[in-house]
């Protein structure tokens, strides 16, 4: 396999999607050596085949806002590949929403979802439409309006979407609402519904749950437990709000949040009443976290900074993609970091990945880590096929499981002499699979 031409063509095909082609590279260094003992891979061009999607639609959503006036907005589904199953993943409502960003998004999710050894495909979707200042009946307007344009392409087989950045429990219900009417099928075809029409219990929290599990099991094989240990947490979404709440049970110390007008650093630690807050400030539409630092006396508010300055046992970027870069990386390695563990897609910059791995220090990549959040919109997908509803003891339990087990496969193929390197174990374990069912199915 011959890197630099691969992303060549990428490039010239696909001029200046930055974010895709990140993306790419990251996975083709991992697994070039493994790629190179497969000639079958080579022969059938699984690399070539498998960085393309499947297909892609664009199209134009327009909808009526509150003043009568006429908007339009685009959107996008980016079914990527299908290989091990139904296509699966978010749909993310942002004005930053571009097709390199959920082609990204999307390649990410076809090893996430393989990670999680469940027979999903990966996919991803969205619109440069911000739901932040629009009423319910703008966002309900527009989400049927979305989905006007897709329902014929989605179904409980063929392709599976769930939330995002943006999308939450209201939006994915107003989002099924329409496709079951169009549709005239009530299968499930959304995750992250509501508990009353076939959504799983602690969905919400998965993603933030499932990645401190993973975290365990990185303390343990640094012989380390989470107890009493600072943690540093980017954001103050629902994902931050998971990590946060499944950290400080598990007896961590959560110093961080941050937001896009800066960060708070408190050092007495999140507990409940601050977490609650935190959805409080979520809910507002504001986008700030500074009033934070005025309701509890003692912690600080850092405009235009973020939380990676501060010394802290564990760094979990829980926001965007590339939102820790080199600087932040050395400034942690400055204050003795035990290890970071992306919870969100990508959180940290290439230049900052290399940097951690020279070091030796314990990081982890966003497909692993936060893979507990489709992993249960998976077993939601089997409970709607099942016309169950599982107890939450039950889904954290089958959670925990999931993440113990990509947690070692990660170690399988990543362990080095004295590193394990999770970002190479992530990507081989995941393109193994999905290859291999390629290679199985012929070329199509």
């Amino acid at each position: 396999m011959n890197i630099n031409e691969i992303l060549a063509n990428l490039e010239a095909k696909h001029p200046g999607e930055k974010e895709f082609l990140q993306a790419v590279k990251e996975v083709l260094l991992c697994v070039e050596d493994v790629y190179n003992q497969h000639p079958e891979y080579e022969k059938a061009r699984i690399i070539e085949r498998m960085v393309e999607p499947d297909r892609i639609f664009t199209f134009r959503v327009t909808w009526v806002d509150d003043k009568g006036e006429v908007q339009n907005n685009i959107g996008y589904r980016v079914q990527f590949n299908n290989a091990i199953g139904p296509y699966k993943g978010g749909i993310r409502f942002h004005a930053s929403v571009t097709l390199s960003v959920l082609k990204f998004l999307g390649f990410e999710q076809t090893f996430k979802n393989a990670l999680t050894t469940l027979p999903m495909g990966g996919a991803k979707g969205g619109s440069d439409f911000s739901p932040r200042g629009k009423s319910d009946a703008e966002i309900m307007r527009f989400c049927q309006a979305f989905v006007l344009e897709l329902w014929r392409n989605l179904g409980p087989d063929r392709d599976v979407p769930a939330g995002d950045i943006g999308v939450g429990g209201r939006e994915v219900g107003y989002m099924y609402g329409m496709y079951k009417k169009l549709a005239r099928e009530n299968t499930g075809t959304f995750t992250g519904k509501g508990l009353s029409f076939g959504g799983s219990r602690i969905r919400p929290e998965a993603t933030g749950f499932g990645a401190l599990y993973f975290v365990e099991n990185m303390l343990k094989d640094l012989n380390q437990d989470i107890k009493g240990k600072t943690i540093a947490i980017s954001g103050f979404g629902n994902v931050a709000w998971g990590a946060a709440t499944k950290a400080t049970e598990l007896g961590g110390k959560v110093v961080t949040i941050s937001g896009p007008d800066g960060y708070i650093y408190d050092p007495a630690g999140l507990d409940k009443e601050k977490i609650e807050y935190m959805l409080e400030l979520r809910a507002s539409g504001n986008d700030i976290v500074a009033p934070y630092a005025e309701k509890f006396p003692g912690s600080q508010f850092f405009a235009g900074r973020k939380p990676w300055e501060q010394k802290v046992d564990i760094a979990l970027p829980c926001a965007t993609q590339n939102e820790l870069g080199e600087a932040d990386a050395k400034a942690l390695i400055a204050n003795n970091v035990l290890m970071v563990a992306e919870v969100s897609n990508m959180g940290c910059t290439a230049e900052a990945i290399d940097t951690f791995i020279a070091n030796k220090t314990p990081y982890a990549p966003g497909k692993a880590v936060n893979a507990g959040g489709v992993a249960v919109s998976g077993l939601e997908m089997t409970q709607d096929a099942e016309h169950l509803q599982w107890s939450a003891e039950k889904v954290d339990e089958m959670l925990h499981e999931i993440m113990n087990n990509i947690h070692a496969a990660c170690v399988e193929h990543g362990k080095e002499e004295g590193y394990i390197n999770y970002m190479k174990g992530a990507n081989i374990a995941g393109f193994l699979k999905v290859a291999d069912a390629m290679m199985g199915q012929g070329i199509i």
